[in-house]
């Protein structure tokens, strides 16, 4: 499954985020199991984490800033452009 089918852009609240990284999580065939173990992290945090839960206020702190969060996989410089392509100039 390509990285495109993955609505990859703004995240406005915690639900937003949560369902990104579980299709994320799911496109590269990871389980909350395997997370848990790269990142000591317990699979009940992801798994809250996934479906929304406002840990560490993030959804309240986005909603009383009125600011929204860019995400996209690593590597890849908004509007498509990869990383390292970022402020060069082409001939």
């Amino acid at each position: 499954m390509p990285n495109d089918s993955i609505d990859y852009g703004p995240v406005q609240s915690t639900e937003d985020l949560g369902r990104l990284v579980r299709a994320h999580r799911k496109q590269r065939g990871l389980t909350l199991e395997t997370i848990s173990g790269l990142g000591n992290l317990s699979t009940r945090f992801l798994s809250e984490f996934e479906r929304g839960k406002e840990t560490a206020e993030i959804g309240k702190a986005l909603r009383t800033l009125g600011l929204e969060v860019i995400v996209q996989p690593r590597g890849h410089a908004p509007g498509g452009a990869e990383a390292g392509d970022k402020g060069r100039s082409t001939p």
